[in-house]
């Protein structure tokens, strides 16, 4: 067809540029050149649903009497962001002890007294536990030493990772659940490390995407009346107006980035003045952080667990 998708690494080498646009605490913007569509791909996939988190898995139930049921407000608790890093943690699988390396422990306990108004439970409400689970496991022997459903060797807060940062979650003000008169709420949530390609609440970002860069061509000077109406079809302000002297007019591309691609520039005239295209090789990559982990930090450990793939794909065919 008449083009050439052949990548060598010292061309691959050669073009790559990543220039970021826009960094703020949860999002980030950037221009990912000299890639195909592949890896740009791989990486929006890798930052879904493979960078680890910490979020809340098992909730242990001691008393519910609000209007949600005990599943959904499990769920509720699951999608809270963690201010945890999980690098930190360890994975606990199915034949693990939950211990202060694998396990956060947290509390809620909240009632409405009768004669009050409505209670809004709000996240702020969940307190860590650093020494672990305070609820007792049943005992088939009275007589033996009661358990907890951790097992921590030394409370969290006293290790150096946890001293000066203590876990908690990430935004105080999400609503948990309302409590009408009388109405009581006592748990105890576990959180566990984890991915989003096991369950949605362990996904790094709200979302990851990304667009190629389009390219408006002018295909003519378009002056005067004609430069007007082109600036004023555009509904995200692509064109511009330039003078030219004497009076007269020209339009411009003056924010290509900004196009969506709508096609008003090329319709209704009777021949064609504009030419739209994408850059096949220049990628916009937005991320947005759920709030745990900054979203420099995410791209940067999608690089590294593309890096591993890559690794063993190597090791395995050699």
């Amino acid at each position: 067809m008449g083009v050439d998708n052949s990548v060598t690494l010292e061309s691959f080498c050669k073009n790559l540029k990543i220039e970021v646009i826009e960094l703020t605490e949860d999002t980030m913007e950037f221009d990912m050149i000299g890639i195909d569509a592949s890896l740009a791909n791989a990486f929006r996939r890798i930052l879904i649903a493979e960078v680890p988190t910490m979020a809340i898995e098992n909730v242990l139930m001691v008393n519910n009497t609000s209007v949600i049921p005990d599943e959904v407000l499990a769920h509720r608790l699951g999608l809270i962001p963690l201010n945890a890093d999980p690098k930190l943690f360890e994975y606990l699988s199915e034949h693990d002890t939950p211990n202060e390396r694998n396990t956060i422990v947290f509390k809620l306990a909240v009632s409405c007294k009768k004669g009050s108004p409505r209670l809004t439970v709000k996240s702020d409400q969940l307190k860590w536990l650093p020494g672990g689970s305070e609820l007792e496991m049943e005992s088939p022997t009275p007589s033996a030493k009661p358990r907890t459903y951790t097992s921590f060797s030394r409370s969290q807060d006293s290790m150096p990772e946890f001293a000066n940062k203590p876990l908690g979650v990430k935004h105080q003000d999400i609503i948990i659940d309302k409590l009408g008169p009388g109405q009581a709420i006592e748990l105890e949530a576990h959180a566990v490390k984890g991915i989003g390609k096991v369950h949605a609440k362990w996904s790094p970002v709200a979302t990851a995407w990304y667009r190629m860069l389009p390219e408006v061509i002018l295909l003519k000077e378009i002056k005067g009346v004609d430069a007007e109406k082109l600036v004023k079809k555009c509904p995200v302000n692509v064109f511009d107006i330039e003078d030219v002297g004497k009076g007269g007019k020209k339009a411009v591309v003056a924010n290509p980035r900004a196009c969506t691609l709508c096609r008003e520039c090329i319709r209704g005239v009777n021949e064609p003045q504009v030419e739209l295209r994408r850059a096949k090789d220049h990628f916009i990559f937005k991320i947005e952080s759920a709030g745990a982990i900054p979203p420099e930090v995410l791209f940067t450990d999608a690089v590294k667990i593309l890096e591993e793939k890559c690794d063993r794909v190597i090791c395995e065919l050699s």
